[in-house]
């Protein structure tokens, strides 16, 4: 056998290697938190999501987000969703991008890069403008019984003691592509929203219906299943 070439095409292999883990490695992922008080008692999750910058040669690309609303279950029937998604003026699917940041920048009282997020620690408020849209699903079966859920009043639509008690963001560790699978590998990003909203997986318009009924502007001309979830 000849042994020449063995070191050349190694060599070659781990570049190719490297550079797809430095094109798919997300720049940092974070866990957002949703607390609901209820007369139940505070009910909670979770989901972590990967935000990812364009490092693609061309650089024609944007910074993306990728993962799953959260669904909090309250008992009784009810529940909350977290979307990632925001409303100024209309629908903004871009701002979830940045709610990490902005939260640790609001924390800190100053300006925080986006290169040295991967790196910070700590649960953070995410408040104001930066929490997501909220709603909620009179049947979770059905996209028409969504309903928007204001942040400072959630007893207008699920009654006499319910309230957001809080929502957080938390950097968590990042991993390298595509060993993500959790602990010191790094946080893999959460899924399960479709369990929980079973149209989301028609080919149909089902979601933009769920926006619409929820009372959100701005629907039309983008894919409202990106208010759910995003790969």
């Amino acid at each position: 056998m000849n042994f020449k070439w063995f070191g050349p095409i190694a060599l070659l292999a781990a570049l190719v290697i490297g550079d797809q883990i430095r094109i798919n490695r997300p720049a940092h992922k974070y866990r957002l938190s949703v607390d609901v008080e209820t007369p139940d008692g505070r009910k909670s999750a979770s989901g972590v999501v990967a935000v990812y910058p364009d490092r693609s040669y061309t650089r024609r690309g944007q910074t993306r987000t990728v993962g799953d609303a959260i669904f909090v279950d309250l008992g009784q029937g009810k529940n909350l969703v977290a979307l990632l998604a925001h409303v100024d003026n209309n629908l903004v699917l871009d701002d979830v991008n940045y709610v990490a940041l902005r939260a640790y920048a609001a924390a800190a009282g100053q300006r925080v890069s986006f290169n040295e997020m991967s790196r910070l620690t700590g649960v953070v408020p995410v408040k104001d403008a930066l929490i997501p849209v909220l709603v909620t699903f009179a049947d979770p079966a059905k996209p028409g019984t969504a309903r928007r859920i204001a942040p400072d009043d959630a007893e207008a639509v699920f009654g006499s003691g319910y309230r957001i008690q809080g929502i957080s963001a938390e950097v968590v560790p990042n991993g390298y592509w595509p060993v993500d699978f959790g602990g010191a590998l790094g946080k893999p990003v959460t899924r399960g929203i479709q369990a929980k909203l079973p149209w989301l997986g028609d080919a149909g318009n089902s979601a933009a219906a769920a926006l619409r009924a929820a009372g959100l502007p701005g629907v039309d001309g983008m894919d409202a299943r990106e208010a759910f979830t995003r790969k």
